[in-house]
């Protein structure tokens, strides 16, 4: 699948927003409109090698993402499978940059590349959607920093967070 991108201008510190990207417990806050039924696969959700799987939509295909790479307070790269067999690679990639005042301005990209013939034909997510349930995902994101909304991260396995 091409890529599928969103951008917004967020009147927030670029190191805040890069914190709240970083924590997969607090996505579900800004995604649960187009991403469902999100688990932690580990105990700690925070930083390189924080992975979880959800589904896209309310019965779509299962998909898994791990944060892979970071240079702080720039970008985020994450990789991760799904649909059949989750043998579909995907890549998704924030990026952060300054914008003009005291804002930034963040750009999430999404896409996959299927290695089988198959699965290029019958890719389950459609673009169209993906890339109005990321407009505003990064939208409801740039409110919940600017109204300063509480987090509410998900736990592993429905319990809460275990300190650390």
């Amino acid at each position: 699948m091409r890529p599928v991108s969103a951008q917004t201008t967020i009147d927030a510190p670029r190191e805040v927003v890069f914190e709240r990207l970083l924590d997969l417990s607090l996505r579900p806050s800004f995604t649960d409109h187009f991403l469902s039924e999100m688990r932690l696969q580990r105990v700690e959700p925070y930083g390189v090698g924080a992975s979880a799987r959800f589904r896209i939509g309310d019965s779509g295909p299962w998909l898994d993402t791990a944060i892979a790479e970071v240079e702080p307070p720039y970008r985020i790269t994450e990789h991760g499978h799904g649909g059949r067999e989750n043998r579909i690679p995907t890549f998704t990639v924030w990026e952060i940059v300054d914008a003009p005042g005291a804002g930034c301005e963040l750009t999430v990209t999404f896409w996959t590349e299927p290695s089988y013939f198959v699965d290029r034909i019958h890719e389950p997510w459609p673009v169209r959607s993906l890339r109005r349930g990321w407009k505003r995902a990064v939208r409801r994101l740039a409110e919940e920093l600017e109204t300063g909304a509480p987090e509410q991260p998900i736990g592993v396995g429905g319990g809460p967070r275990i300190p650390y």
